[in-house]
This record gives structure tokens, sequence and C-alpha cells, in this order.
């Protein structure tokens, strides 16, 4: 018998260590390994984890085999692996319910357990005793999986099981939007149990569906069942949130060691190298001590200063456990492995010295890795005075068998038993690598030869949708519907994927579905859904965005290929010619360059060899997944005015199931035509003319229903009528409803009860002059007896309200009035179908939404992701009575993240973005620039397109001037409402396009004699003040406005208000006190703090003045800066200002200046001379701002005389 290798006799050392610290814990039934002897919960993260050491020696052994016994004892650590996987498996087949209904739900309550009995694999604790909603367990359970798989364990064993697996995979989808307990299993850092976005659980949850996706779970052995799908889009946009949480690792952790395992091993999720490297140095400059890395900063867990008799802390005490955190030696280990994996020779031999000295060895030569270090009682107090002075004592399990793992794990990679691709056969670790520039392929389609002809008349050769047969073309919303059949389990109950929105990567793929070849045109062509495709321009902005996006995020083989469809809703409003903006778009393609993106044009027959194919198998005739429930359903012949593209279809005969499950699809949005045409007779009187107030629209209704109408409106005036009912005044203050056009009584039909007669408003449909007056009667339908209700129009059955507002909604899209169209949006409730992401693209940014009118109880604040129902729920709810407001919000979220995604500099210190301030302030612009009254402005705001909407609100939030003009209709439109243009003016506009001003105040408030930069200096007397002024009056106060409204505050500003509170006792704010106690809480550049002021700023309703009381502040935190360790107790921001007020007005007193310009805003008090002032120069607001506080703060300051400056 030859000799043991040293090699070998090294590797035996290893497994010696392995079966006595890791495998001696292993359930020999389960297979789950118990955290300890004593405890004997297994938990799914910390199980994965421990296996890697088993799972890597296994490789080991088979790769330097010296005997035949070594293949045995690979052979025996790879079934141990094997075992525990299923072990994981089984446990949570058992919750297979719950997988189902999270998909739904994403509710806390609803998810997989995060430990498990490990003798019999039943659950621990009650769903909702412990912090159970962790993604990043299930998501590293399924990268494990897949890198096993890949590297030819077999743990997967039947098609039930590979359904379960793709189920998991619709549930960790989800991710980006999902506010979880996160790797440490306590959401927020005061261990309240209160769930937050986590950067760690996005980029797990990226990782692994990216590494399972086209993976056959039964390796060599499958087929085309066995092989998961990932949507691509779901991928992209955990990857977009990711980035622009990083380094930040959630809203109450600024930095959190966990995020090792996200920008290197084993998840490699981040693939731009700058933020791995920032966030990796942010780690290691915060958290890193002698003995390993604190897991965050404050972190209470086992430190002598906590009390272990209760699980919370009081948000007060995490000021206590400051510089005597904990310190773990596992994340050493990772970035030892981190160092193997660059290839930076001193960086593994560093952190390898490192461990040596903290692992604690026995005598029988096993080394064990503690789980942390810990201050030792007695010397706390040494501690915080010198931090990593003290010698700390190791605390906890012994051995931690995550860190134990990993441990030998980073030992047989540095000594050269195991090579990097060995533990990463899917190549993970090259995400960093050299990415090639993405050609993207386009394919004009003419919907209709009329469509083609006209095309060719412009010398623009496309295929029509009959041409390219056999290749079939469908919209989006089908893919989406096949899509729910991937997953479906009858035997688990399970249900498939959910019906979500599938985006541009999703489309730009071609699909083989039963050997015929599909492509789909993307979702932002379909009219069904919002009627944002309905405006050509804002098409054309969407497509621009789309090719871009593509450019950026394509991940796969082969090309993306984008089918451009041309329909009969892209022509002119008579149908000869096609729209202009699109056939620009055409001409722009041809060029091969388009918003920034490479594009070739071409047949779709030319792009097939080089674009990414799927196949859909599960869709196959041979598989259990049946398309119809029921055999006798959809026999029905297609329809001649379907919502899909006519000519892509084959004859009725030959039709198997597939097709006429498309049909089915496609005819349960097809539109009937039943609406009677508007009458165009003249004499007779309208049904309701349009000087009503809304008042008595909601009396009668409310009448009908017996309700009490309310004397006084809300700030908004309660309408429920449309815009054009002059009611509806976002600008100006609210007034009583003044009843004096009594005699215009509505000529509303009653029965003989007096009550409403619903059969004869259906017979006023056909005499209505306008669509507007269609929509009203339509309206008070839907109120009165609901969308369900058969109106038997023309004794026709089944004609339901819902039918024909659908229909009214087509109509006022083809003729472009904004206004009804929004209006009807709301009546049928439609939503953004990416409403959520929106929602969580913004969150996802550390913005914070609310939405409805200030003040708080009816603003309705959005600070972690919802699902969509709920979230639409909400924006209905808060925006009252208002339905056009709703579906107004709605669009400014999506319009706000697609700024968000592009131009993410606009929203620069913005925490909170109010989204009826925005609106409140689109339509007070409107006002201004058209110098018309509040309604007519909410109105025309109502009537903007889509296009000229997102124009407006960027705008506003860039503080660029604009101009507004109003355009003629033509004459035949039969919209009421005025017609407006927003375009940009040039330097020649009322200001510089920059915001000057607040950057340049500190150094002028140094330099005390700077000349003043603003026209208020020029003389501040009453004659000549207004000749100065000229254009430039009011200025000032709308930039006030503006940044009130959309919440900007100066760079630096939340800490430095974190610095003046550990001065004072706090800072009193129109009524609303900023104790000092927060910063025992909170660490400055956390996002928690900022919200946390910027809630208390929030409280001031009136936009300029907080602007004003924000200036103050800043002023006062220059102060923080002088040696002063106490500016006294609580310090009223509101006196401050007044008092500056109080100065300037006796300054321009006594330059003799009189009447109007000496005026004071009622609410607050302030003079509207100062709130239109610069912030800097001589007699800007700074200027006052600084005596107010010298005065105010009289016995605190030093006594020398450079206080002033």
């Amino acid at each position: 018998m030859r000799s043991r290798s040293n090699s070998g006799v090294r590797l035996d050392g290893y497994a010696r260590l392995v079966q006595r610290t890791i495998l001696r814990h292993q359930n020999p039934v389960t297979g789950l390994l118990s955290a300890s002897k004593d405890h004997k919960d297994a938990w799914v993260r910390d199980n994965i984890y421990s296996i890697l050491a088993v799972w890597g020696l296994g490789m080991a052994y088979r790769k330097n085999a010296d005997r035949d016994e070594d293949k045995a004892k690979a052979y025996e650590l790879e079934q141990n692996v094997v075992k525990l996987m299923r072990g994981l498996l089984q446990c949570m087949m058992r919750q297979v319910d719950k997988v189902e209904k999270f998909k739904r739900t994403q509710s806390t309550k609803d998810c997989l357990h995060a430990k498990y009995n490990s003798a019999t694999c039943a659950t621990v604790v009650g769903d909702d005793q412990w912090g159970h909603l962790q993604v990043d367990a299930t998501s590293l359970y399924l990268l494990f999986l897949a890198q096993m798989t890949a590297s030819g364990l077999r743990i997967i064993f039947t098609l039930d099981e590979v359904t379960f697996v793709q189920n998991l995979v619709f549930y960790i989808e989800a991710a980006y939007k999902v506010a979880d307990y996160g790797i440490w299993e306590r959401g927020d850092k005061t261990n309240q149990g209160i769930p937050e976005l986590n950067a760690s659980s996005v980029g797990m949850a990226k990782a692994a569906l990216e590494a399972i996706d086209e993976l056959d779970l039964f390796g060599a052995h499958g087929g085309h069942k066995s092989v998961i799908h990932v949507l691509p889009d779901e991928v992209e946009h955990c990857q977009s949130i990711l980035y622009s949480m990083l380094p930040r690792a959630s809203t109450s952790k600024e930095i959190d060691a966990g995020l090792l395992s996200i920008i290197s091993y084993p998840a490699f999720a981040v693939e731009d190298l700058n933020l791995v490297n920032v966030t990796k140095s942010e780690i290691i400059s915060k958290l890193q001590g002698r003995y390993g890395c604190c897991r965050f900063l404050r972190d209470g867990y086992k430190t002598p200063r906590e009390d272990p008799s209760r699980l919370h802390y009081d948000p007060a005490e995490l000021k206590l456990f400051e510089n005597i955190e904990c310190e773990w030696p596992v994340f050493w280990t990772y970035l030892l492995i981190d160092g193997v994996f660059n290839e930076d020779k001193i960086q593994v031999q560093e952190y390898r010295e490192a461990l040596e000295g903290i692992l604690i060895r026995e005598k029988n030569g096993i080394v064990l890795m503690p789980e942390l270090y810990a201050v030792p009682p007695e010397k706390v107090d040494e501690e915080y005075e010198n931090p990593h002075s003290v010698d700390r004592v190791p605390v906890g399990k012994l051995p931690h068998l995550w860190g134990q793992s990993l441990y030998v794990l980073s030992c047989l990679l540095a000594e050269g038993f195991l090579a990097a691709g060995e533990i990463d056969p899917l190549n993970r670790r090259f995400s960093t690598g050299f990415k090639p520039d993405v050609v993207v392929q386009v394919t004009v389609l003419a919907e209709s030869n009329q469509v083609k002809n006209l095309l060719q008349e412009h010398g623009i050769n496309v295929q029509s949708i009959a041409d390219i047969h056999p290749l079939r073309v469908q919209p989006a919303r089908i893919l989406s519907n096949l899509y729910t059949m991937l997953g479906r389990n009858k035997n688990m109950k399970l249900s498939g994927r959910p019906h979500r929105h599938i985006g541009v990567l999703g489309t730009s793929k071609l699909y083989v579905i039963r050997n015929q070849i599909f492509a789909f045109t993307p979702q932002f062509t379909d009219q069904h859904h919002f009627y944002l495709a309905l405006d050509n321009q804002m098409i054309v902005e969407m497509l621009k965005t789309e090719l871009a996006y593509l450019t950026s995020c394509w991940r796969m083989t082969g090309r993306p290929t984008l089918t451009f469809p041309i329909t009969h809703t892209m022509l002119v409003d008579d149908g000869t010619d096609i729209h202009p903006a699109v056939l620009a778009t055409i001409r722009k393609l041809e060029d091969g360059y388009f918003g920034g993106a490479r594009v070739k044009i071409g047949k779709l027959s030319e792009f097939l060899t080089t674009s990414f194919h799927t196949y859909l198998s599960f869709l196959d005739p041979d598989c259990d997944v049946k398309l119809f429930d029921d055999p006798n359903e959809g026999r029905n012949s297609p329809d001649s005015e379907y919502g899909g593209y006519p000519a892509d279809f084959c004859e009725s005969e030959s039709q198997d199931e597939l097709d006429q499950y498309i049909n089915d699809v496609l005819q349960s949005t097809a539109l009937k035509s039943y609406l009677p045409p508007t009458s165009k007779t003249v004499n007779q009187p309208p049904v309701f003319s349009a000087n009503h107030s809304t008042k008595e629209i909601l009396s009668i209704m409310a009448k009908t229903k017996g309700l009490e109408v309310p004397a006084v409106s809300m700030s908004l005036p309660t309408k429920v009528l449309n815009t054009h009912r002059k009611s509806l005044n976002l600008v100006d203050n609210p007034h009583f409803f003044e009843t004096k056009d009594r005699e215009n009584v509505l000529h509303l039909p009653k029965d003989a009860h007096g009550d409403l007669d619903c059969r004869k408003l259906v017979e006023q449909l056909k005499e209505c002059p306008t669509l507007h007056d269609q929509a009203d009667i339509l309206y008070i339908l839907h109120i009165l007896k609901g969308a369900d209700w058969d109106t038997e129009l023309d004794g026709q059955y089944g004609v339901t309200v819902h039918c024909l507002l659908n229909e009214l909604y087509r109509k006022a899209g083809l003729n472009q009035e904004w206004g009804l169209i929004r209006y009807i949006s709301g009546m049928l409730k439609k939503r953004v179908e990416v409403l959520a992401e929106a929602c969580t693209d913004l969150l996802s940014h550390h913005k914070q939404l609310t939405v409805g009118l200030p003040p708080e109880p009816r603003e309705k604040i959005i600070t972690t992701p919802l699902p969509p129902e709920e979230l639409t729920d909400l924006i209905y709810e808060a925006s009252g009575q208002d339905i056009s407001i709703a579906v107004l919000t709605q669009e400014i979220i999506m319009y706000l993240a697609m700024y968000v995604r592009s131009q993410p500099s606009l929203f620069v210190e913005m925490l909170r973005l109010r989204i009826g301030l925005i609106i409140q302030v689109m339509a007070t612009e409107l006002a201004r620039s058209l110098k018309c009254s509040g309604e007519e402005a909410s109105e025309s705001l109502m009537n903007l397109s889509p296009f000229d909407m997102k124009n407006l609100l960027h705008h506003i939030l860039s503080g660029k001037e604009f101009g507004v003009e109003r355009s003629l209709r033509p004459v035949d439109s039969s919209s009421s409402s005025p017609a407006i243009s927003i375009h940009e003016m040039g330097h020649s506009g009322a200001t510089k396009t920059e915001r000057s001003g607040i950057t340049k105040l500190k150094s002028e408030m140094k330099q005390k004699g700077s000349t003043p930069s603003s026209p208020t200096s020029t003389s501040p007397t009453g004659s000549s003040g207004d000749t100065s002024w000229g254009d430039r009056k009011g200025q000032w106060l709308r930039r006030r406005r503006l940044d009130g409204a959309i919440n900007r505050v100066p760079v630096g500003f939340y800490e430095k208000v974190w610095k003046i509170l550990q001065k004072c006792h706090g800072l009193s704010i129109d009524g609303y006190v900023l104790p000092s106690s927060t910063t025992r809480e909170m660490t400055p550049c956390e996002i928690k703090f900022a919200v946390h002021v910027e809630s208390v700023l929030n409280h001031v309703p009136q936009p300029e003045y907080r602007q004003l009381l924000v200036e103050a502040i800043l002023v006062l935190t220059f102060l923080s800066d002088i040696e002063v360790n106490s500016i006294g107790g609580i310090i009223h921001v509101d006196r401050i200002v007044h008092m500056a007020n109080d100065l300037f007005l006796q300054e321009l007193k006594a330059f003799g200046a009189t009447g109007s310009i000496l005026e004071k805003d009622v609410a607050t008090g302030i003079c509207h001379f100062f709130y239109d002032s610069a912030p800097s120069g001589a007699y800007g607001t700074m200027t006052y701002l600084t005596k107010a506080i010298i005065i105010y703060l009289h016995d605190f300051l030093p006594s020398t005389g450079c206080a002033m400056q």
C-alpha cells in the first residue's frame, strides 16, 4: 500500500475537522444541521453556508484522489450535501400553501419559515412569532441549488419538485419590492420587528435568478420539462434597485457587513467594479475591528449593555451600543475568499494571519471559529473612551457553524486544493468583466395594408403583419397570459406565475411555442392597459427610453429584437397620413442611432439567426398544462374587432388549442359598439349646463343614497363630475360653495317617487351633445347602480355600464381628449401595470412618496413597497372624491420613476416626493404663465397630453423657466378645453437656468462686503422698486415655492441638523419639536434620521414658508461649527424667521416704503416682499436671518467681535 502524499495527509486533517465540528450535528433522518448541541433548530441560511465546507471538501477529494478510498470519501461527502439540500426542500414543500399565498400578498404572515425542526422538518414557531420573511435565505438556497446541480450533484428527483422550484423562483422574483427582515432576522435596527427593503436580500435574489435561469434541474439527464424559466426584466429590476441602494444596506443601516456576500462570493451580484470597491472600503473603514467586523453600526446584539430580558430596544438606547458592538470573525473568511477570487495574494495573506490570531484551539488540535468577540462588562467605559483598545472575549456559539464552514472552504482555496471555478461552476465571478456593445434589432410592422401603403408613399418599405407568415406577432399581454401556465401543478395546488407585466427585455426575445416562432410587441404600445399609449409623442418618447434600457441591460446571447407595430392610432386625426412624430422616428431608426442606442432596422425573418430564442416547452400538447379548464370553452369564432392583430390568424378549422386560447384572451378585451353617437341637434337644452356647481350634483347623488352633504368643502373642493364643471381648483384658496345659480337646476329625470329614474337617464345618452355629457351620465349610473348594471340600451341585454365606459374611453382616445380620458380611466379604476414597480424604483432611490393633498390625515405616506391592489386603493382613498386626481397621481408616479432611472441628478437632496403638492404646483405654474384663474389652469392641466405633462414635470423638477402658449384646436374637435403647448425658454428668459443662490451662501456670508447678487438690493424703496424688478418680480417667491413643494434641501443639510441637535435640546418648527434625543437613536448619515427631520418640516403647509425655515436652520447650522458646547434649550425656528421679517420691515420703513410692498401673507404673517428676496446679498434673507439668530442666541455666543461674520 503506497504511503499518503503530503496533500492527502492535509486533506485528511480537514476531513477530521469537518467531521468533528460540522457533520456531527447533521440529523441522520432529515439531513438538517442543528445550530449547536443546545439549539435543535435548523436555520435555512446557516444550513446552506455550513454545508459548503463539506461540498468543497468532497470536490477536493475527487480531484486529489491518491487511492480508491478517496473517491469513496468524495462520494460520501457529496451525499451528505445532497441529503441536506433535500432536507431543506422537504421543509419548504410542506409549506407549499405559503408559497402560493405569498405570490399574491407578499405579506410577512404568508412567507416560508426561516427555521425548522432539525429532526422532523416541521415548523418551530408561529407565523407571527419570528421575523420569518428573509428573501435572501430562500434565494441563497436557489443559488446553491443551481451551483451544485451545475457541479454534477443530483438534488432534484421528480417533475413535481421541478414545478415547486419554479414557484420558488416566483417567490423571490418580487424581491425588489418586498420589505423583509434581512440577513440578521431583525428588520429595522431597533429590533421592533419592522421589515425594510434590504440590499442583501435584493442582491441575493438577483444572483439566484440569474444562476437558475434556463438551468436543467436534472443536470445532464434532463429534457425541456425540467428547465427553469426566469423573466429577464425581474432580474433587471433587482439590479437597478440594488445599484440605487448600495453602499447603503437599508433605511436604518447605512452600511452592513452582510453586503460582503452580495459584492463577492457567493452572489457576485454587482457588475459595476467601482460600486463593489466603494462598498468594500465602506465596510472595512466603518465596521472592521481587531477581531472581525461588526454587523452594522450600533448593533446591540450580545453587547454588555444589552438587556437580555427583552427582544426590542428603546430607540434612545441605541447610542449606548456605539463603539462596543460585537465583532464577528466570519466576515474575515468572506474577505479571505474574496482575495482568492481576485487573485490578491496580499489580502489572502493578511486575513489568513488575522484569522490565525482569533481561532480557538483545543487540545486535540481541532480549531474552532467563535461566533463573535464582545467587550468584557468591566471594561466597557475604557472601550467608549478609546475604541479598539480593549482585549475582547469570545461569546456565543462555539463553533459557529457558518463561520467554521467558510473558514475550511477558505483554507482549501488558499492552499490550492480547490480552484475558484470549482465552487463557482456557473461563473458568477466574471460578472464585473467587460461587456461588448449591444446592437438592438428593430422590426417595424404595419398593422394593415392601408398603413403599409401610407408608409410606402413616404418611401418607407415595411412588411405588414400578414406578410411575415408563418412567423406570428402578438401583443405582450398574450405573453403575460401564457406565462401564467408556467409552474402550475394540480397535486400541490400551485397556480403558476402571477399575472404580471412583462417588460421590454422579455418581449425582445423570440419564443418557440408548439414549433411556431412568436414575436411579441412591447407593452408600451398596448393601448388596452393605460392611456399613455394613445399619445404618439409619448410612444416615441417611451421607445427611446426602452431602446436605451435594452442597450444597457441586455445580458443574454444574441441580440435583442424589438417589434414596433404601426397601428391605426398612429395616423393623424382623419386617417390620411402617418403621425409626423412616428415618421420622424422611423427615419431616425434607419440612420442606425436613436436616443443613444445603436439600432439595426430590418425584416423579422433576417433576424431569426441573430436573436435569442426561448422554448416555452411547458405549453407543449403532451404537458399536463391545460390551456382551458373546460374542454367546451372557447369555440367562438374570432371577432373582427378584437384587440390583437387581425392579420395574424389561421383558418378557424385548423386552429389548435393554442390559437383558440390566444383568441379567447384577445376577445376578453375586445371592444364592441353600443353607444349612440353624440347628437348634433342644437335647439335641445343640454342635459347638464356647464355652470352647475358640483355642490348640486353632489347633493342630488347624496339624496338618492340618503346621505347628508357637508356644507364646507375640503381644501380641494370635493368634486364628482368632470373638470369642465369648473369646480376643481388646485390653485386659489378654497371658498364656500356659492348657491346663487339655483335657477339652473339639473334636468335629471325623476320617477313617480321623486327618485332618480335611471332608465330615462340611459335614454338621455342619445341626446348628449358631447362625449363629456355622456361620461357624466355614465358616472352617475356608475355611482348609483355599479359597474355591472345592465343598461339594456336599445333593448340589447348584457350592455353593462362598464362596457359603455370602455367604449367611451376608446372614442375619447381617438379624439385625444385627455381630460376626458383621465376622467374615464378613473371611473374604470384603470391602473398603470407598472405602478408598484415605479413606486419601488422611487423608494429604493431613498425617496419616500406621499399621495393626496396635504395636510397629513388626508395625505398618505408610502415608505415601503406595497402590492399593486393596496397601492391603487391607497391612491384612490387619498384623492378623496376626485378620480381624475387619482389617475393623474399614478401618471406622475410613473414619470418620476422614469426620471429617477434616467436622470437621478434631478432628485439630489430631495427625500420625500409629495405628489399632491407637485400637482398643485403644476397648476399654479400654468395659472402664472397663462395669467388665468385657478379653475381654468386646473382644467388646462387635466387636458395636457401625457407628453406635455411629463415635460411640465421635468421643468418643475429641474427649476428651469418655461413658457406656455395657447394653441388653436381644430374647429371640429368636440372638446371644450383649451389646448396648450409647453416650451423651454432660452437664456433670454426670466432667470438663469442654474439654481444660483444657496450654494454661494456660505462664502458670501463670510465675505461680509461682497456685492449683492440680487435685484432686491438695487433700491428697496417703494417708488423705484417696481421698475428695477421688471419681469423678475415673484422670481424668488416662485423658486421657494417650487423647492418647498418638492422638498429640496441644501446639500448635507440633514447631517448639519444632526450636529446642531447635539448642541441644544431641540428645534421647534411650527409647533412641532425635533428633540435632540433622536441623535441617540440614529446616526447622522442614516436615511431614517433624514426622514424624521423631513416629517417635522412637512407639518408646514405653505411651501414658501417651509423653505424660509430651512434657510433659517441652515444659518443655525453654521453655528454648530463654532467652539460652543451648548446653544441653549429648545430653539424656536419660527421666532427667528419672524424676527428676521420684522427687521426687514423696519429697514423697508426706514427707506420710506409704504402700501403694497409692506403687505403680509395672511397665513404666516411674513411680508410678501421678504419671500421674494434673494437669499444672499446685503438685503438678502440670509442677512436678516443671521441678525435674528444673533439676537436670539445672544447669551450663548462667544463675546468676541467676529460673531456677526
